[in-house]
């Protein structure tokens, strides 16, 4: 009876720790997801104004 009673709570601990974990790893991505969106709105609005990033390969080097 001894060892079901010390299996169960080593059971119980387990499924707490996991569920605190689950619970910080939902608050992460639940971060990172509006971060996400934010970005993604700001982008959407530097395209809509035309302050994109600049290409490169389309400008002539500053010596021409």
């Amino acid at each position: 009876m001894t060892a079901l009673e010390e299996r169960i709570a080593h059971l119980l601990r387990v499924t707490d720790d996991l569920s605190d974990t689950v619970a910080t790893q939902a608050r992460e991505i639940d971060r990172l997801t509006a971060r996400v969106e934010m970005l993604m709105m700001r982008e959407a609005e530097r395209e809509s104004e035309g302050t994109g990033g600049i290409v490169l390969a389309d400008e002539r080097p500053p010596h021409y």
